[in-house]
């Protein structure tokens, strides 16, 4: 190790120690463990401070978040947009450095990461996204996707299952563009990992295809770090590098678990100082000679960064694809692509929304190289492979090739999620989609969640979206998957009742440039709509029939998906007893909460009571309704018309429902639900 080598290294152990010291909160064991394999990694990395968005740049990934105060340190010290002001902020209210790496608020994030495992798993969709890129774009002579995946993870990431189904995929794809840095430090929060955490690590990652190294004296050892990722850019297959290090090396608590999630003393802090050859008194100090150091390494990046503008000048300028690749990197969609929508009159056969869902893809597909969607093994339930599309998969094994838009997830729901997250972060404004039933997105629901937090506008179809599923019974029919959904901020949630809801929902999802989108689908053959339209639907919530000229009804039945058939049937039998009803389709309560409060309140107002009909749980949609008719209880294995008949989702039983709501609040003075105060 030269003398610089080891001065920097010390600089960021140090930045690192006293950024957790400042706050007093934090997790300083794994920055002093890591730091060299940090340095050499970045050393080996192309990128540009001054364009961190940069397609063809390399991306480094921190799945174990927590240690973040590594990142901090060498994204300041390589001339990100961080102040040493916003080091000394660690963990305060709206900083740029908060206490876990967050996408979109810390420059030169890559992904939002904490929840262990979603990170490695946000690697290989990255990975993915760069392979498909690379195939779809690259010409003999001019390569415009060239980049690589560096990822630390660390024993928690290796414990959660999410990490084994997107490294299982990863291997199996052969995704050699993929180099993982596992620090094994052998401690967890509750001390060592010998106590929950016994197995082979490596031959588990063997037996995924993966190629294994082993850095014995991670702490120190530089250049077999550096000789490790030489061999791993030149293999066929992933790689996992395991880094053999010391939690909390230099500390008087290094090695146990005391330097996990705790500021360290302030005589730890000061021997540390000391022990690194730098004023035990002072906090914060960067030598000049670490940054002339860095910065050498970011001005040869700024010359690699100039010769890539100048073979992407010349791929827009000749290339079969270059105008549609400078789109992509613009963000912009092709012109009236939203023309590609399909259309439905009430005269159209009954189709499931999971078909129309289909149609609506075959539709766009072509017209849209962004759209890159998949399935969890659920390809023909979910409808959601395109005709004659080609798989994503590695060419040797003749079953696809990595310029293939459709990706075989297999049974991996949750992993699937955080893949479709990493795609998304890649950038070239994928628009990346995948299929499973309603009810196992909840399984990835920390995917979901994050998806959210980190603005990927991924979409989800999800299919299978009630009782009516049918025999499969009560563990696959969603009740309360909805109104989780609907709890989450930043995500979009629809349940489309025909064929043109379900374009609207596909229109919301493809325009959209930071909410994530579930689409949740029938199963059952539902009627093409009379005054539904993409138009209507994409307010979210609109009337789709109303009795009363005055626009004052007895009752107003909102509704969703398959039950807003139901209920025009339901309004015949409340008109025969002398009833004035309206019905309202609300495919999106997202939505319609971002139309003007007229609008809103032209839909639902005062003086009518409004019942809420769907046969998911009726939380939440007292923001609606002054009544809710909801499953408060699982489903039922049988045949889906029976199952809508034992729980009373009938016409006959929505109708005595409104019945008794009419008569409930006759002669009240009533409010819209949709007033409040504030």
């Amino acid at each position: 190790m030269s003398e610089i080598d080891k001065l920097a290294i010390s600089t960021i152990r140090l930045l690192s120690v006293d950024q957790v010291d400042a706050a007093q909160a934090g997790h300083p064991g794994m920055p002093l463990g890591m730091a060299p394999a940090a340095h050499v990694v970045f050393q080996n990395m192309k990128f540009n401070p001054k364009d961190p968005n940069w397609i063809n740049r390399d991306r480094f990934v921190l799945s174990n978040g927590h240690g973040c105060a590594l990142l901090y340190s060498m994204l300041f010290l390589y001339g990100y947009d961080y102040t040493i002001d916003d080091l000394k902020k660690f963990r305060s209210l709206n900083s740029k450095t908060p206490g876990h790496p967050e996408k979109g608020h810390c420059p030169g994030v890559e992904v939002t990461t904490g929840p262990l495992g979603q990170g490695i798993s946000n690697a290989v969709g990255m990975a993915i996204a760069q392979k498909q890129f690379a195939a779809t774009y690259n010409t003999e002579d001019l390569k415009v996707s060239d980049s690589f995946v560096y990822c630390f993870l660390g024993d928690g990431c290796l414990m959660e299952g999410i990490s084994s189904e997107a490294s299982s995929l990863a291997g199996h794809l052969k995704l050699n563009n993929l180099i993982a840095f596992w620090d094994d430090n052998k401690i967890s929060i509750d001390g060592s990992t010998d106590v929950a955490f016994s197995e082979d690590v490596l031959a588990r990652y063997k037996a995924y295809g993966w190629n294994i190294f082993h850095v014995e004296r991670g702490d120190e050892d530089l250049d077999t770090i550096k000789d490790v990722i030489e061999q791993a850019k030149k293999s066929d297959k992933p790689s996992l590098i395991q880094l053999v290090t010391t939690i909390g090396y230099g500390s008087l608590l290094a090695g146990t678990h005391g330097v996990h999630g705790a500021a360290l003393k302030a005589d730890d802090v000061k021997q540390l100082r000391s022990r690194f050859g730098f004023d035990p008194e002072k906090s914060f100090q960067i030598p000049s000679e670490v940054t002339d150091y860095y910065k050498k390494h970011v001005e040869d990046n700024e010359k690699v960064y100039n010769d890539w503008q100048d073979i992407y000048k010349k791929y827009v300028g000749s290339a079969k694809l270059g105008k549609e690749l400078e789109r992509r990197l613009k963000g912009e969609l092709p012109e009236n692509w939203e023309s590609k929508l399909p259309t439905y009159t009430k005269d159209d056969k009954k189709l499931a929304t999971r078909q129309c869902s289909g149609n609506t893809l075959d539709a766009i597909f072509e017209t849209l190289p962004e759209v890159l969607g998949g399935s969890a093994d659920l390809t023909p339930s979910n409808n959601t492979r395109t005709t004659g599309v080609e798989d994503f998969q590695d060419p040797e094994t003749k079953l696809g090739s990595y310029a293939g838009r459709y990706v075989r997830y297999g049974v991996r729901e949750h992993g699937m999620g955080a893949i479709m997250n990493g795609i998304s972060a890649f950038g070239a404004n994928y628009k990346v989609y995948g299929g499973t039933f309603l009810n196992f997105v909840s399984y990835a629901a920390g995917a979901v969640r994050l998806a959210a937090i980190s603005h990927h506008p991924i979409t989800w179809v999800a299919t299978h979206d009630s009782i009516g599923l049918g025999e499969d019974g009560p563990t696959h029919q969603p009740i309360e998957t909805l109104a989780h959904f609907r709890a989450i901020p930043n995500l979009s949630v629809w349940r489309p009742a025909d064929g043109n809801e379900t374009s609207a929902a596909y229109k919301s999802a493809i325009e959209s440039t930071e909410t994530p989108h579930i689409l949740a689908l029938s199963r059952q053959g539902l009627s093409q709509l009379e005054g539904s339209s993409i138009e209507n639907a994409s307010k979210g919530g609109y009337i789709l029939v109303c009795d009363a000229s005055d626009g004052h009804p007895d009752i107003i039945l909102v509704s969703t998906g398959s039950e807003v058939e139901i209920c025009l049937e339901a309004k015949k039998k409340l008109n025969t007893a002398g009833h004035k009803v309206r019905v309202v389709s609300m495919p999106s309560t997202d939505t319609f909460d971002n139309q003007s409060s007229d609008y809103k309140l032209s839909v639902l107002p005062d003086g009518s009571p409004v019942m809420s009909v769907e046969v998911l749980s009726p939380f939440g949609w007292s923001s609606y309704s002054h009544e809710q008719f909801g499953m408060k209880r699982f489903g039922a294995s049988g045949k889906a018309p029976d199952i809508y008949k034992e729980v009373e989702f009938t016409p006959d039983g929505i109708a005595s429902r409104g019945l008794k709501t009419i008569n409930f609040y006759k002669g009240k003075d009533l409010l819209s639900p949709l007033h409040d105060a504030f």
